[in-house]
């Protein structure tokens, strides 16, 4: 069982800059793919990014590659995502998500392979 807290959501101007935080309790923290999602008002949940169990790999959606940033500090048990020159399209509720791994370079980012949700943190740009 893994429980997730994100954290560092707000409301910022369009090309300003802001990072999300996820803390994960349990121990297994480490075997786990980590991703964010995105669900602006009115529309389906996104995949925005994801991280493989060492940290060593990622992958980013196409509107956000070159912005953002995914990075994870398994000592920790978080991961953090740097969201720089956020527009308004940027504007969502994001969550953060846990995926069983299968190896040290799994990426996921299918959101039904998605086992645990935090609750998700509002992020607003606005222009």
């Amino acid at each position: 069982q893994v429980q997730l807290v994100e954290s560092g959501g707000g409301v910022v101007q369009a090309g300003d800059s802001l990072r999300l935080s996820c803390a994960a309790s349990g121990r297994t923290f480490g075997n786990y793919t980590m991703g964010w999602f995105r669900q602006a008002r009115g529309k389906e949940r996104e995949f925005v990014a994801t991280i493989s169990t060492s940290g060593d790999i990622t992958y980013y959606a196409d509107s956000v590659k070159g912005r953002f940033t995914l990075s994870r500090d398994n000592a920790k048990n978080t991961v953090f995502l740097k969201m720089n020159s956020l527009t308004p399209e940027d504007t969502a509720v994001y969550f953060c998500a846990a995926a069983r791994a299968y190896g040290d370079s799994w990426l996921e980012t299918r959101e039904y392979k998605y086992d645990y949700w935090g609750q998700g943190t509002q992020v607003t740009a606005s222009s």
